[in-house]
């Protein structure tokens, strides 16, 4: 939980501090005149709870408690003036607009309240000195391979914090949406094992505060400026972004502006009569389109298969689309997620200066290298063009991810920010990940397409102003597991498949990102089953599969698999740098070339039950000249004649060949 700083009530401050504190310079600012609340203020929580010098001119700050109907508002600093002040949600809320002057200094602001009724309280804005270092907010690259954790699953590094004050009955591992135990402290103390394996980003799913019960995956927040209690502390995500940095590791927030959890106080008691899109009571569901006779949606939550079936047309293209009237995706953008979580209203500029300030609060206090963004498509357009054009003039190195789950590379490419689109708007997000690619390679090591269809997928890159920087997955923990029962994993090719998966995602053009646990053939159906907990990250498992002594054969020969593929990536930058050629491609096989200007590194694949022989022609093609090769992974032997080059695999393989 974050460490707040103390709010300190009248009765306190000014005994304390006395003539002292009043004999200060205040600079005040008159309020709205909203209806008065009985007693004296009392302040229970202020947003952000701190600032730091020189990061922005101005904050605005939400204060919560009760009798906030304030009438004035002063501050102890000179160097800093009360612009205005607007109290709200029957004096339950109060947001406050400060303007920091040039002279100003670290040390803690104190701004006194006083309501309609005389009655005073305060509140303290510690303000410090900015953390410069070289290794905050690095921003993500193509030589990266990020590593997807859900802390709660991954290790129990503290089990003091199994089950935290006000979350009686949260953890019980046997259940799987219980709370499990895993904790920031659990990932910090397996740096070694990550750094071992050769990942070298980690993207942690929300670390924020979440419900008590049911939301160990962090999708449901409670708090936003509050670490998790069942994940440990502020200071602990400071210290494993620190650790991570000294590794040279890199970090990725996992963040979620487009709605909070049921449980978020703001639910029952919005600090805005348009906080959200609706209420509690009445509200859209961003699942299902509206009923246009009725204006109401229908009350199934869920997508079907595809969403054509669902609701005779895909929601996602509309948005694409600059034909289609905004009734045909409205309701993504404005429905509570699922039905279920409460979508806030970016479009409200309070709600998107919240939030804005909440990811450079966020950025600031961790030196984070980059965002993940939850629901992309989700949130208006407008409001991530300007939220990220905040971001970026303070972190102009600072990656971000979203999340566009869609198959179609016409679809995903809209999102991507660089260029303005139809709607005059650039969305300023640096990359998406790249859903195409996932849904093609699961359905090619599946067997329901051919490989073709990997390279049909690369045929659409030039949608993309940077498709080196796509995020390539196959996996996820929205998705079933790879060696799933329902996964194209499934049976008894798993590893060859699994090791498929690997060699295609880690050669590919992009970002890799793995799958905690995808690296020793972790299997998992759906969720929750696809987030089973890392063996060993408890005292009490049986088998500790961080170490090679606790692995089984067959999760130590897919281990190493990987291991050995990211070693082979990390020594020849080509891999990870160097332009995507595709030289070959039918129904089992496809081969391609990553070529910088120092090195040519051909890929082959082969997903046929059988060995294969290809002749590959390379007139006219980067590999014209090629005099020979050397083998660095996998099987089989390539020759080089007058006509090309012949390579020989085994079924089921990928090799990669360095050519010389």
């Amino acid at each position: 939980m974050i460490e707040l700083p103390r709010r300190i009530r009248l009765s306190t401050l000014w005994i304390l501090l006395g003539a002292l504190v009043f004999a200060m310079p205040f600079r005040a600012a008159a309020s709205e005149k909203p209806p008065s609340s009985e007693g004296a203020p009392a302040i229970t929580k202020v947003e952000p709870p701190n600032w730091w010098v020189g990061l922005t001119p101005e904050v605005m700050v939400l204060v919560s408690g009760h009798g906030l109907d304030a009438n004035k508002v002063e501050c102890n600093l000179s160097s800093v003036i009360v612009e205005r002040t607007q109290a709200t949600g029957g004096g339950n809320y109060l947001f406050v607009w400060l303007k920091f002057g040039a002279d100003l200094k670290s040390g803690t602001l104190v701004c006194r309240v006083t309501n309609a009724n005389g009655g005073v309280a305060s509140f303290e804005l510690p303000i410090s000195s900015r953390t410069e270092t070289i290794h905050r907010f690095q921003g993500i690259t193509p030589d990266d391979v990020i590593y997807l954790i859900m802390p709660d699953r991954f290790a129990n590094g503290d089990p003091t914090n199994d089950e935290p004050e006000g979350a009686p009955g949260s953890h019980d591992r046997s259940k799987a949406r219980a709370y499990h135990g895993g904790d920031l402290r659990g990932i910090r103390e397996h740096l070694d094992y990550l750094k071992n394996l050769g990942v070298t980003t980690l993207w942690l799913t929300p670390v924020v505060k979440n419900g008590a019960t049911e939301d160990y995956h962090g999708y449901g927040a409670v708090d936003l400026y509050a670490v998790d209690p069942h994940l440990g502390t502020l200071g602990d995500y400071r210290e494993l972004i620190n650790a991570a940095h000294t590794q040279h590791m890199k970090v990725l927030f996992d963040i979620v502006p487009n709605h909070v959890g049921p449980k978020h106080p703001w639910a029952a008691n919005p600090p805005l009569a348009d906080w959200f899109h609706g209420t509690v009571a009445h509200h859209i569901n961003s699942s299902m389109p509206v009923d246009p006779a009725s204006g109401i949606a229908p009350a199934a939550a869920f997508y079907g298969e595809s969403r054509e079936q669902a609701f005779g047309h895909d929601p996602f293209e509309a948005m694409t689309d600059p034909h289609a009237p905004p009734s045909l995706w409205r309701y993504l953008t404005d429905g509570w997620f699922f039905g279920v979580l409460p979508d806030l209203n970016t479009e409200n500029p309070i709600v998107a200066t919240y939030l804005q300030q909440n990811a450079i609060w966020w950025a600031e206090s961790s030196g984070l290298d980059g965002f993940r963004i939850d629901t992309f498509p989700y949130v208006p357009r407008i409001f991530w063009s300007r939220w990220h054009a905040a971001l970026k003039r303070l972190y102009p190195r600072l990656t971000t991810i979203g999340e566009v789950y869609h198959s179609d590379p016409s679809v995903t490419s809209f999102f991507v920010g660089g260029d303005r689109r139809f709607d005059g708007v650039d969305s300023g997000v640096t990359t998406v990940f790249d859903y195409p690619m996932y849904f093609a390679l699961r359905d090619v090591l599946a067997g329901k397409a051919t490989a073709a269809k990997l390279a049909d997928v690369l045929r659409h890159d030039s949608l993309y102003a940077r498709p080196d920087q796509l995020v390539t997955f196959f996996g996820n923990h929205d998705t079933t597991r790879f060696a799933g029962v329902d996964g194209p994993g499934a049976g008894g090719d798993t590893l060859a498949k699994l090791k498929l998966a690997f060699g295609l995602n880690l050669t590919l053009r992009g970002v890799p990102q793995l799958y905690y646990g995808d690296e020793i053939g972790m299997p998992g159906g759906g969720d929750p089953d696809n987030r089973h907990d890392f063996p060993g990250g408890w005292r009490e498992d049986p088998k500790n599969a961080f170490t090679q002594g606790g692995r089984t054969p067959e999760q130590q020969e897919i281990f190493s698999y990987v291991q050995n593929l990211l070693r082979v990536r990390r020594e020849h930058p080509a891999l990870s740098e160097g332009r995507q050629w595709n030289l070959l491609s039918d129904d089992s096989a496809l081969v391609f070339l990553r070529e910088s200007d120092e090195e040519k590194v051909l890929i082959v694949f082969n997903r046929s039950k059988g060995p294969r022989e290809l002749r590959v022609p390379i007139s006219e093609t980067p590999a014209a000249g090629a005099a020979g090769s050397e083998k660095l992974a996998g099987g089989g032997r390539l020759e080089v004649d007058g006509r090309g080059i012949v390579v020989s695999v085994p079924q089921e393989s990928i090799a990669i060949y360095l050519l010389n």
